[in-house]
């Protein structure tokens, strides 16, 4: 027991240590991380388990394993980063269930911060959730009669989830609101809409962007076809309150858009390290297009707004997005828990790192909590029908040596090494879902 209680440990301290907090260059990093781990380390941690066993007055509640992961999860929660995290068996078993199974939900993507709040990244349009009034930036602070704080987001998750049909009670903190609002939601099977999509007046095309699963490419592209077909010049791409998805089809979706370049990259260690996503090529004529983001814009949204920004290709209108752009990666154990690590950040075509920062549009515009007119959508309009006026508010902000395909990987690494003056991050792959510690619920 013993040397499997050391094992453990042993390889959460290097995963942690290791991938979690290793930098090319040490020499400006403090003391505390530069320190290697010694046996004394790892010692420190047996001895307290060795106490608590020894002398802890109730026998019958000392369970070693829950001990051992109970360790495993306060070392990974040190580093506080709410993405990096340690699960047991039974937790990523319930990880990897597919997502789209029979139970019902209430149609939000929910993440953890840094201090253990539960936060709504955005409710998904048509959903109870969104009926009900939840914001992007609400912080769930209770569900029924438990405090959610501090909780892993499964857990979470699992209480928020239920039969469908039945009732689940939150209160919610919001920005600007002094006391704890009260909402009574009707769980439900979630489906929703990929993309909508209409012809508005003056010929503009509409393209309502729900969020980016599997079928988030080709659904875009067919909306395209569809307005083209009624006379389409020009387009609102509204990617307001999507929480992102599938990274691939981020690509795709901003390759409609931007015929040739780099779309997004992942910054790593090494350069052998660095991912360069390029434009897949097949994109539309360029129309005047105006891309609606908000607060709940996030992750794959933020990628395709960022790369279309960058670019010149579009104007942002609405307000600052959420600023979710980490990569994870999972390594299992042999009993089968699993660590959950951030190994990379994703960085739009000039350079800008959206994690934490999120995206700054061309054109503020806030809507009124209360606000029954669409005063994003209505600028949106306005500035397409005065292009001339608005476009010299486009910037191409990508290096000339970034905007085309480059058939050399290795040149195309260098280069980019040589344009980011950023520091390191270590890369060992990627998770394929942008930020796998946000959940449906």
């Amino acid at each position: 027991m013993r040397r499997r209680i050391f094992a453990t440990l042993v390889v959460i301290f290097v995963l942690i240590i290791v991938v979690g907090v290793s930098f090319s260059d040490t020499k400006d990093l403090p003391n505390t991380v530069k320190r290697k781990i010694t046996a004394s380390d790892i010692e420190k941690l047996l001895t307290v388990f060795s106490i608590i066993k020894n002398n802890y007055v109730d026998e019958n509640k000392i369970d070693v394993v829950k001990m051992i992961y109970g360790a495993a999860k306060g070392l990974v929660a040190a580093i506080g980063d709410p993405y990096t995290r340690f699960v047991s068996p039974d937790e990523y078993r319930e990880e990897e269930i597919n997502l789209e199974g029979n139970f019902g939900g209430l149609g939000i993507v929910i993440t953890s911060d840094s201090e253990g709040r539960i936060v709504i990244v955005s409710p998904i349009e048509g959903t109870p959730a969104y009926r009900a009034g939840l914001k992007e930036k609400d912080e769930i602070v209770k569900a029924g009669d438990r405090i959610l704080r501090g909780m892993s987001l499964m857990k979470v998750v699992k209480i928020l989830r239920g039969k469908p049909g039945t009732k689940v009670t939150i209160w919610v903190k919001r920005n600007g609101v002094e006391h704890l609002l009260k909402f009574v939601i009707t769980r439900a099977i979630i489906h929703v809409p990929v993309v909508k999509c209409k012809i508005l007046a003056h010929k503009i095309g509409y393209i309502r962007l729900v969020q980016f699963n599997s079928e988030a490419g080709p659904k875009v592209k067919e909306a395209i076809r569809k307005l083209y077909k009624k006379g389409m010049k020009r387009i609102v791409l509204d990617l307001r309150n999507n929480p992102g998805g599938l990274l691939r089809e981020a690509v795709e979706v901003a390759s409609l858009f931007i015929p040739k370049g780099v779309i997004v990259s992942t910054k790593g260690r090494t350069i052998q390290s660095y991912n360069v996503y390029f434009a897949l090529g097949g994109a539309i004529p360029k129309y005047p297009m105006v891309v609606l983001v908000n607060g709940g814009t996030a992750s794959a949204s933020e990628i395709v707004s960022g790369a279309l920004q960058d670019y010149g290709r579009a104007l942002l209108i609405g307000t600052k997005t959420f600023g979710k752009g980490s990569v994870q990666s999972i390594f299992t154990l042999s009993d089968g828990s699993a660590v959950f690590v951030t190994i990379a950040y994703y960085y739009t075509p000039a350079g800008r790192m959206i994690h934490h920062k999120g995206l700054k549009p061309d054109i503020l515009v806030k809507q009124p909590a209360k606000g029954k007119t669409d005063l994003q959508l209505r600028m949106a309009k306005y500035v397409l029908l005065h292009w001339k006026r608005y476009s010299k508010r486009l910037h191409n902000r990508v290096p000339m040596n970034l905007r085309e395909r480059s058939k050399d990987a290795e040149n195309t690494k260098k280069r980019i090494k040589s344009i980011y003056s950023i520091r390191d991050f270590i890369l060992l792959g990627y998770f394929n879902r942008i930020g796998c510690g946000v959940l449906d619920a």
